[in-house]
């Protein structure tokens, strides 16, 4: 399926850049690698990061990918400003117009504020809307207020087809934004196969200067409210009443590293907590096959890409019930799940986990199914119908 005479034109609210110092947006990134293959030329419009300089900005040109950071706001500290929608367009507008940019296909990741400007863009030049629904864009935004759930529907209606990442957001849109079910289509984000693979344990944790005679449980995500470290955190003090020789490794950074170290050193972990900082994107997988179990207690989530990682490494997957994480977890042969909130279970599950023999083969190969080559596919169908 070859787009070679067209050109693509994508608007997100973030964009990493090759070195992983931007881990925002990275699945847009790795989806964007894809799709470049089967387009002429690729344009990609978001908002500036911060610390970004002349010299960062080259990392993000590649053969036939072009990217562009105009300055109007930062994200996230702007995502709930209700004009930033308005402000992205008319950035977008600059840009095409002072780089002459044209465009056949328009693909947006979240209704807000980049769908926003997406129908506002189409408007403009006419050109066909792919809108991708992610998470809190479905289910929190729109639900704010009159004039926000005006905004997000607006950008919805005016799409030619709408992409969301789990059933659940898709029942929201259709039965709470009254998108019509036939323009949804559910396609979960996806991971870099080529990137995330098993590799040999005992190095990686050489490498890493991890404990070899430890059992690490890893979780990978910004240190803020919704990823819920706290519940995680708790559930160790349980844990380690059981069995002694578990280490909790977390990976990111946010916020509240500050209050969370603060608590592991009130519950006396500090010497099975361990907080190591964000790490570049590529270095991910070696934590990841470090590991014997992989842990996220989100309290709300939309497709999580780190669970298509860790199960792409063959690692098994601790969630919560939240999201699209039940529709990937969906037999135990791959990980199990908590409800949101819950230390109690998050503990109890963590030492089934840790006492059971698992199929790492298999919950590789189901991982794979997840795989960006599989996912790109899916999405190049609705461009050639939108077309």
């Amino acid at each position: 399926m070859e787009f070679k005479d067209k050109t693509l034109l994508v608007l997100t609210n973030s964009y990493p850049d090759s070195a992983g110092r931007h881990y925002g947006g990275i699945f847009v990134k790795e989806q964007v690698d894809r799709l470049r293959e089967y387009f002429g030329e690729v344009y990609v419009i978001s908002p500036q990061p911060f610390g970004i300089n002349n010299k960062i900005l080259q990392d993000y040109q590649h053969e036939n990918v072009r990217v562009f950071f105009p300055r109007f706001f930062h994200l996230p500290v702007g995502y709930f400003r209700k004009r930033l929608g308005d402000n992205f367009f008319k950035s977008a507008l600059r840009v095409i117009k002072k780089e002459g940019l044209e465009f056949d296909i328009i693909h947006t990741h979240f209704t807000w504020p980049s769908g926003y400007a997406g129908a506002l863009l189409k408007r403009s030049f006419g050109r066909p809307l792919i809108i991708t629904a992610h998470g809190y864009d479905v289910y929190d935004l729109p639900f704010r207020g009159r004039e926000w759930f005006g905004k997000v529907k607006a950008a919805l209606d005016s799409a030619d087809h709408v992409i969301t990442v789990s059933n659940r957001n898709r029942e929201i849109l259709v039965e709470k934004l009254s998108v019509p079910v036939e323009k949804v289509s559910v396609i979960p984000n996806g991971f870099d196969s080529n990137l995330f693979k098993p590799l040999d344990k005992v190095k990686a944790k050489r490498k890493l200067g991890l404990p070899l005679d430890k059992k690490i449980v890893l979780n990978v995500a910004n240190l803020v409210p919704v990823k819920g470290h706290e519940f995680l955190i708790r559930a160790m003090v349980d844990v380690l009443k059981v069995r002694q020789d578990v280490l909790l490794v977390i990976v990111g950074d946010g916020p509240l590293r500050g209050k969370l170290e603060g608590l592991v050193k009130k519950l006396g972990l500090s010497k099975h907590v361990k907080f190591v900082g964000a790490k570049p994107h590529e270095e991910i997988p070696l934590w990841m096959n470090a590991a014997d179990l992989f842990v996220l207690p989100s309290l709300s989530e939309g497709n999580p890409t780190v669970m298509f990682e860790a199960l792409g490494v063959g690692l098994p997957f601790i969630g919560t019930t939240v999201g699209g994480i039940p529709e990937v977890i969906k037999s135990e042969d791959y990980g199990l799940l908590c409800p949101p909130a819950d230390p109690d279970c998050l503990a109890e599950k963590i030492l089934i986990a840790l006492n059971r023999e698992w199929d790492k083969r298999k919950i590789e190969e189901y991982g794979r199914t997840f795989a960006y080559d599989n996912v790109s596919v899916q999405i190049l169908k609705k461009y050639r119908e939108v077309l």
